[in-house]
């Protein structure tokens, strides 16, 4: 019971959060070009402060887990590469592929991550080092996903070299990525940053998450989301319960608990990041389906953790 309340007061506040965002818009208080704006400024400025922050406040040089790092990539990975084959092949609208695939892998990793082992254990824990080897991957792939499969890019005419060119750009100049590096490289030299500006970073990053999500409750359309209705489902499907049956049977086998195994739960389950919307509609993707998948997997991932943590407790993996 436990779990299932802390699932809620997880997830119910992100969904009501959209909800303000859409009530706002229509009652003419913010309109869609703020919506724009907002998507904007979090993208360049406040996406890039949070993920550094994360990783920044991570010592990779005491806590790193090779094993660990190297199961959170591998199931990353080959999740996004399995699910973007499979999307190319039977996805009816390939104008839909970019958002489909992300929604399909992408978690909230770092957020939920953090949240859901400090209420467990009163510490972060393992989440950190589950962030290194996931949130890199997500970004990253996400650029390339998102500029291969933007309309732009799959006009007849747009040339392929320029697309694997536009596609290396994409992730050196991404702001997400740009965070994630120096995170990284400020994890690893333990550098500590004078209060003022810790301080001023952290203002930056908190505002992501709140306005990312007032954005999609302000520009989500539902009689479009409707109609996209199946590739929503099956996204939600494989984000919230496909690859957590899948991967968390070998993680178990590879004797990872407590912890650890909450950690793998919430890379594999947890719903999709508003980030994937924030870089749907910055990079030419399907930002209805994106929106979709994102209200979607936040409504039904109170159920579904719940029922995940609630299994492993069963089994006595997690204590």
């Amino acid at each position: 019971m436990d779990s299932f309340i802390y699932s809620l007061n997880a997830t119910v506040p992100v969904f009501a959060v959209m909800i303000v965002g859409h009530l706002l818009r229509r009652r003419h208080i913010i309109d869609e070009h703020f919506a724009s704006v907002a998507n904007t400024f979090v993208f360049k400025i406040c996406l890039p402060c949070m993920v550094f922050q994360d990783l920044a406040d991570t010592n990779i040089r005491s806590n790193f887990d090779i094993t660990y790092v190297g199961f959170c990539f591998c199931a990353t990975l080959l999740s996004i590469l399995v699910i973007w084959i499979l999307a190319k092949r039977f996805l009816p609208d390939q104008s839909m592929t970019g958002a489909f695939v992300q929604g399909s892998y992408r978690s909230s990793a770092a957020i939920l991550g953090i949240a859901f082992i400090q209420n467990i254990y009163g510490t972060s824990g393992m989440a950190p080092l589950m962030i290194i080897g996931s949130v890199p991957l997500y970004n990253i792939f996400a650029v390339i996903i998102l500029t291969f499969e933007s309309n732009q890019s799959r006009r007849e005419d747009a040339p392929k070299n320029g697309q694997i060119k536009n596609a290396c750009i994409g992730v050196l100049k991404n702001p997400i990525i740009i965070g994630i590096v120096l995170g990284l490289i400020a994890s690893y030299l333990n550098l500590d940053f004078p209060r003022m500006l810790d301080k001023t970073i952290n203002n930056l990053a908190v505002m992501a998450s709140p306005l990312a999500l007032i954005a999609i409750g302000a520009t989500f359309e539902g009689r479009k989301a409707l109609a996209k209705i199946k590739p929503t489902i099956v996204a939600s499907s494989l984000k919230l319960v496909v690859l957590a049956a899948i991967f968390l049977p070998l993680a178990i086998w590879l004797g990872f608990r407590d912890q650890k195994l909450i950690a793998i739960i919430i890379m594999l389950a947890s719903p999709c990041t508003p980030t994937s919307y924030i870089m749907a509609k910055n990079m030419d993707g399907d930002d209805v389906l994106a929106a979709s998948i994102v209200v979607t997997t936040t409504l039904f991932s109170s159920i579904t953790l719940t029922g995940w943590i609630f299994l492993m407790r069963c089994l006595e993996l997690i204590q």
